[in-house]
């Protein structure tokens, strides 16, 4: 039976240890169905405590998961020296706060993205996680998927050869969430670009080999969100407090001469939804959903369809686990704090261009 706790005296975390204590903060639907459950998989891993200022939320967590300690204030959680790691699985206002805080406890911290609500928050995360040198890795859980693995592997070896242009696509045809703070500006700090968009714009970039963005020419628009004629097809949202873009896009310069295309929606008047990237390079191509490179040889044209790549595979499952790997053996961890941040930059930027409508250097 769980029940709220009193920490101890504060001590620092130590760097490496054979069982992970790992804390959690915040009860609700990410820490459910996939931090949680990850962790629980691990037998190296036992999740000591969970955190939420919400009583039910986190007492029903506590319970279904057989967690024995919980907290109303996870500042007092923090002080445990039995956690060596922190899961942040709070709103996206929250992140900021919550991480630094258990950076500053000692934790190693896995928080789940976006990283920060903007790039000011997250180059304070991450200044915070080098100054108490522990490990900061976001929930960019779409890097574990076999196929951009497998296309990751291509590009570093230059199949591609020199990748000149990509075009990434989060697009839903009606996808607005009709739960959470999704639609709120103030406490999500957007709409499908911060909450979709963010995955598919570092799956890219990670293929790509995190390129420097020089410049964002973006532009957002809300054409259906206050609208309440229109269907929703993952619960009905509060269109009259709906603050958000329904759909973005932007155009990213890169040094060197690189260019991408993000594309993002939560609602949108197209065939189906997607969650793909194109690449495009002078040796060869990629897409990713369904996956295919191509390229030419002997004067003929090839498509290549990889197969036998690992099928049904739990992508928070790996994210968690390669978490925990990496603070046994205190290696680099998959998807770091700082290349986190340099997505959030981006984001940021075609914000600002949308609000501005001109060209925003980097």
């Amino acid at each position: 039976m769980a029940r709220e706790s009193k920490a101890g005296t504060k001590r620092k975390a130590a760097a490496t240890t054979e069982t992970i204590g790992v804390g959690i903060i915040g009860a609700g639907g990410i820490a459910r169905g996939a931090h949680i459950p990850g962790y629980k998989k691990l037998s190296n891993v036992r999740i000591v405590a969970v955190a939420d200022p919400v009583e039910p939320a986190r007492q029903s967590v506590a319970q279904e998961f057989d967690i024995a300690h919980t907290y109303a204030d996870y500042q007092e959680m923090l002080q445990r020296d039995d956690i060596q790691a922190i899961s942040v699985t709070t709103p996206n206002f929250m992140h900021a706060e919550a991480t630094i805080a258990a950076l500053q406890a000692g934790k190693h911290v896995l928080c789940e993205k976006p990283l920060a609500m903007n790039a000011k928050e997250g180059e304070a995360m991450v200044a915070a996680a080098r100054k108490a040198n522990r490990k900061l890795m976001c929930g960019f859980n779409n890097r574990f998927s076999p196929s951009i693995q497998a296309l990751k592997r291509f590009a570093d070896k230059g199949a591609f050869g020199e990748m000149y242009y990509a075009r990434s696509q989060a697009l839903r045809r009606r996808g607005i969430p009709g739960w959470g703070l999704f639609i709120n500006k103030e406490k999500n700090g957007g709409g499908p670009l911060i909450d979709i968009g963010v995955h598919i714009l570092d799956a890219t970039l990670h293929v790509l080999g995190f390129p420097k963005p020089i410049s964002v020419s973006g532009a957002t628009y809300a054409m259906f969100g206050k609208r309440k004629d229109v269907i929703g097809l993952m619960g009905q949202w509060d269109y009259k407090n709906f603050t958000v873009e329904d759909f973005a896009v932007a155009l990213v310069r890169f040094e060197g001469g690189l260019t991408l295309v993000l594309e993002s929606s939560f609602v949108a008047e197209l065939d189906s939804d997607k969650f793909s990237f194109h690449i495009f390079g002078d040796k060869g191509g990629a897409q990713l959903n369904p996956l295919k490179m191509f390229t030419e040889q002997n004067k003929t044209l090839l498509d290549i369809t990889p197969v036998h790549l690992p099928g049904n595979v739990n992508t928070h499952a790996l994210e968690i686990e390669s978490f925990v790997n990496s603070i046994i053996n205190d290696t680099p961890v998959f998807t770091p704090g700082e290349e986190a941040l340099q997505v959030t930059r981006i984001i940021d930027a075609i914000y600002e261009s949308g609000d501005k409508g001109r060209e925003v250097r980097l």
